[in-house]
């Protein structure tokens, strides 16, 4: 009874294990251009900035940053020398160790760097932050690549536009304001 708890945990573990296991059996290495294109333009519909302008992509996780950097690097021969990245940090972290760790996981050159954000302190004062804060990349005289990049996306989904265009309409007034 005592391992109860302990032994339904470790089954799930190996179940995990066995789904992750199995479904890396299923993808087929080197990845096609084309499939590396469209990975990176719905992480960039998913995650990037869609204001006026260039290509930003904010996120936390390692494993994404490098993976957009290297895929700037091979879709659009970006490289990470000509990146910039800000971050957003709290006020305990060291600012300088977490943008040499950006800087040396990504190869974007400590210059590189813009003024950080730094949380202000407040009554909700988070003390479990994120170990390497959130890291930005700032794509300099992008515009026109993110316009190719959209049209990349509508061209993979455009099965779905009737579907969509049939929905709104019925749905147009929800876009009127009285």
């Amino acid at each position: 009874l005592s391992r109860g708890p302990k032994s339904l945990k470790e089954r799930r573990i190996r179940e995990i294990d066995n789904i992750v296991r199995e479904a890396k059996k299923e993808i087929i290495l080197p990845i096609s251009k084309e499939s590396l294109r469209m990975m990176g333009a719905m992480l960039y519909w998913a995650e990037g900035r869609k204001l006026k302008g260039g290509m930003e992509l904010t996120n936390s996780d390692p494993l994404l940053i490098l993976f957009f950097v290297k895929w700037l690097e091979q879709v659009f021969n970006i490289s990470a020398e000509n990146l910039r990245m800000r971050l957003n940090i709290y006020p305990q972290q060291n600012e300088v160790k977490i943008k040499k760790f950006w800087s040396e996981l990504t190869g974007i050159p400590m210059d590189n760097f813009r003024k950080s954000f730094i949380k202000p302190q407040n009554k909700f004062f988070k003390k479990n932050n994120l170990y390497y804060g959130t890291a930005r990349i700032e794509v300099p005289k992008s515009t026109n690549n993110k316009h190719r990049l959209y049209g990349w996306i509508n061209k993979a989904l455009e099965g779905l536009h009737p579907d969509i265009n049939l929905v709104e309409r019925k749905w147009k007034s929800l876009k009127e304001v009285e």
